[in-house]
């Protein structure tokens, strides 16, 4: 059983491995994803959209630079939604990012995927995955995800939301929504159980070292340099630009060292933005490609036109 080890507060950033003992719920199962409901309310339905109202009255003791990006984050309005997509339905996924706060900072819930898994293994993920036919929108996919996952109980009354971001666009070119959302119960980390089947480590990283990775020096666990977590000769970030298979346009890859795998790919794109809106600052690399002054937008117009045109 994978536990977030014996020692108390301090502990929950460490990373933690093992077998469980099981999941919480439902036993896996991975929809296809030409299942996706045809229902589907992306990104929250009514009934959740509702219970984000209530997040300030969760976060009161919270440091008042916390309380700042949660604020920030509630404020957010997506820069894309599904307008864009009006001609066509694409496939559909949803990922959750779980910040809380210890020691003042806020931090994010990571899980390295199983090396056994066919796609991603052995890559630092989101709890999340593809839409069921039984979730009414991205955050019943993304709590669902979350409790086969990591044991995440599906309505923690400690688990609160507080926004969704405009969808991202995967290599598959699957839509995938990330709902962000509050832990105010550390207890919680302590009873989370990574799924054998899907999950080898669960642990966590500083959110705003995501746009500094100098702070990333403060991490107590991170894995050794020129180990196969991390074979990279830069310190705590690393970047390389590719092609985008659909369009013309450019991808550039971030990585970062961390207590576990490799932060890299949709994974640290969502936690990029995420980072940005919380803390209202630009990353101090370069975030996109140096000859290519792109963003969200361009990729999913991009993405949009191949799709209609299929």
């Amino acid at each position: 059983m994978a536990t977030w080890g014996a020692e108390k507060p301090p502990e929950r950033r460490y990373v933690v491995e093992g077998r469980s003992k099981g999941m919480v719920g439902a036993p896996t199962r991975r929809t296809p994803v030409e299942d996706a409901p045809t229902t589907y309310e992306n990104p929250l339905s009514a009934t959740h959209s509702s219970k984000a109202m209530s997040l300030s009255s969760a976060v009161g003791g919270l440091s008042e630079n916390s309380k700042i990006c949660i604020a920030r984050l509630e404020a957010y309005t997506p820069d894309v939604d599904d307008t864009i997509y009006s001609r066509v339905t694409p496939k559909r996924a949803a990922v959750l990012v779980l910040l809380y706060e210890l020691e003042g900072k806020i931090r994010v819930l990571l899980t390295t995927r199983s090396k056994n898994l066919r796609t991603h293994p052995g890559q630092t993920a989101l709890p999340g995955g593809k839409a069921d036919e039984t979730d009414k929108d991205a955050f019943d996919t993304a709590m669902r995800e979350a409790e086969e996952e990591v044991g995440l109980p599906r309505n923690c009354p400690h688990v609160h939301i507080i926004c969704a971001l405009g969808p991202f666009v995967s290599k598959y070119k699957i839509l995938v929504t990330p709902i962000v959302a509050f832990l105010t119960d550390l207890s919680v980390l302590d009873n989370l159980t990574a799924s054998e089947a899907e999950v080898d480590r669960i642990f966590s990283h500083s959110l705003e070292a995501i746009l500094d990775p100098s702070l990333a020096s403060s991490e107590p666990d991170l894995v050794p340099m020129s180990s196969g977590d991390w074979p990279y000769d830069d310190e705590y970030h690393n970047s390389s630009d590719a092609p985008l298979p659909w369009s013309e346009l450019a991808y550039r890859m971030h990585r970062y060292r961390s207590a576990g795998s490799p932060i890299k790919g949709m994974t640290s794109d969502v936690l990029i933005r995420t980072a940005e809106i919380a803390y209202a600052k630009e990353p101090t690399y370069q975030r996109w490609p140096s000859d290519q002054a792109v963003g969200f937008v361009e990729t999913h117009k991009s993405l949009a036109a191949v799709l209609t045109n299929v």
